[in-house]
């Protein structure tokens, strides 16, 4: 799913993300950890959402990675308030926190692969998980490189606050 794409190629994609996404939160599911790495496109064009459910559980044995984008999923018993999970620069903020999260979460990083998908840039970064964590924190995201057309979109899906994410302004 790496970017850019042009929104000829992305608009497809974008609908099925969403649908795939309502699916499980109609279900009461909650991904907490929607990323590029999560997703794929089928060899006839079909989006599927991979990893429902944090697989890695938070332990010395997790490997180094140099790359803190791709970093490991960070996992301990899911429903711990004060424990982070999710990878960095896909968190939404109250994640990042370690507070607890519901379905906004999702639309957080939703709005954080749109971005990636139609710039082909990271929103947030940083050399460290740390520096990626207190991106996600602090920067707002910088949304006029995106096609006019979906910058209110990504407004309304990057909000800090959970509260008002995807209500209009």
């Amino acid at each position: 799913l790496a970017g850019p794409l042009s929104i000829e190629e992305a608009i497809p994609l974008i609908q099925q993300l969403v649908d795939a996404l309502e699916y499980a939160h109609d279900k009461g599911i909650v991904h907490r950890d929607l990323k590029p790495a999560n997703i794929r496109i089928t060899p006839d064009g079909r989006l599927k959402v991979l990893d429902f459910g944090l697989a890695k559980a938070l332990s010395s044995d997790i490997p180094h990675v140099s790359d803190p984008a791709v970093s490991p999923t960070l996992t301990m018993r899911a429903t711990m308030a004060g424990v982070i999970m999710g990878t960095a620069g896909y968190m939404s903020p109250e994640q990042a926190r370690g507070h607890a999260v519901d379905k906004r979460a999702d639309i957080w990083a939703f709005g954080v692969v749109l971005y990636e998908m139609l710039t082909g840039r990271r929103v947030f970064e940083g050399e460290t998980v740390s520096d990626m964590l207190a991106a996600v924190l602090r920067q707002d995201p910088d949304i006029a490189a995106d096609p006019p057309r979906f910058q209110r979109l990504l407004r309304l899906c990057l909000m800090r606050d959970p509260r008002q994410r995807l209500r209009p302004q």
